[in-house]
């Protein structure tokens, strides 16, 4: 049976809210994670009945120190890890603690502030909130700088491929890795730049978002170093946030991706530089304040856990890979059974 995906692959979602949010030390977490496995299935089930045609969803991804903890399923998916920073010549993609990640989208601000309020009702005794930033849909898909953003999404039915683990990994097929960080904009400096300069940052126009030929294009423009090929793309869902009053205005730089690894080469692209100090130019104007690696699994699995079941199936040993896995043996937290002894593997 094909595990249900979590609602990572939808275009529509005008208004969201990400949320992140870190469990309190020596707190028993395990009933409080199981309760929102339920809510976060409730969530888009009751959004699918009363506005059908918003977008709404609320989609969750899990750090890996918060994997470990929770006794989650071991072997971990291939490649969550704790983001490490990279560091170039000139700028830092930092890194961050998260230990969940939540992406609210929806068409109207309600939707989302609903579903958030919900979540903080769960979550406030066992964790903290250490990250809330309001995105919006700005003109005609456009970030605060001005240019179009997610031009180079994959469409149709490319975007399950690019965006959901398929048989390279059995047991979290279906699953996506999730990559985050939010960047501030230095308006100020961007806005100094002519147009021509603006343009050369992000190798394509401004008005009409048409890309500069490949004799045109600067080495070190945006588009020049994000671009590992067309075999390798991720599901882009940023939106740009803003705050007037505090000058912090910015984009909330969003990944689903059905490997980390496209991720990870886009981003030493961009701060290690293609060659090493050809660096992307607008990491002179954004500068990313945070930095975490999730992941998405299947709406089944958090199905599974929400109802006390295995959260994953028994893969068998001729499926492409390896049988299991099987739940670490962890503190027991989550009571969900053992997928070892019901799989008969000992």
């Amino acid at each position: 049976m094909n595990a249900e995906p979590q609602n990572v692959l939808d275009y529509r979602g005008d208004h969201t809210i990400f949320l992140v949010w870190n469990f309190k030390k020596d707190q028993e977490i395990g009933a409080v994670f199981q309760r929102i496995c339920a809510l976060v299935i409730n969530l888009n089930n009751s959004s699918d009945t009363r506005f059908p045609d918003s977008g709404a969803a609320c989609v969750m991804g899990i750090g890996h120190d918060a994997w470990l903890r929770l006794g989650l399923p071991e072997p971990l998916p291939k490649e969550l890890a704790n983001f490490k920073p990279i560091v170039g010549e000139k700028h830092t993609a930092v890194a961050t603690r998260g230990d969940l990640h939540f992406h609210l989208k929806g068409g109207s601000k309600s939707i989302c502030y609903d579903m958030a309020a919900s979540l903080g009702q769960l979550l406030d005794p066992v964790a903290v909130s250490v990250e809330e930033v309001h995105g919006f849909r700005y003109w005609d898909g456009r970030s605060i700088l001005g240019f179009v953003d997610g031009t180079e999404n994959p469409k149709g039915d490319k975007r399950a491929f690019f965006g959901l683990i398929g048989d390279s990994d059995p047991a979290y097929r279906g699953g996506s890795y999730l990559f985050v960080q939010k960047y501030i904009h230095d308006l100020k400096a961007f806005r100094a730049l002519s147009i021509e300069e603006q343009e050369k940052v992000f190798g394509r126009s401004k008005e009409n978002d048409i890309e500069m030929p490949d004799d045109q294009k600067p080495s070190n423009s945006h588009i020049a170093l994000t671009n590992v090929g067309d075999d390798l793309k991720v599901i882009r869902d940023n939106l740009p946030f803003g705050n007037m009053s505090t000058n912090e205005m910015g984009t909330y730089f969003i990944a689903y991706a059905s490997t980390f690894s496209t991720v990870k080469m886009m981003l030493d692209n961009m701060f290690i530089g293609s060659p090493p100090g050809n660096y992307d130019r607008l990491l002179d104007f954004s500068t990313p304040k945070t930095g975490t690696l999730f992941f998405v699994p299947t709406a089944s699995f958090l199905k599974n856990i929400a109802s006390g079941a295995p959260a994953l199936e028994a893969i068998p040993a001729d499926a492409g890979g390896e049988a299991g896995p099987r739940p670490s043996p962890g503190d027991g937290s989550l009571l969900i059974g053992s997928l070892k002894k019901e799989s008969g593997y000992e």
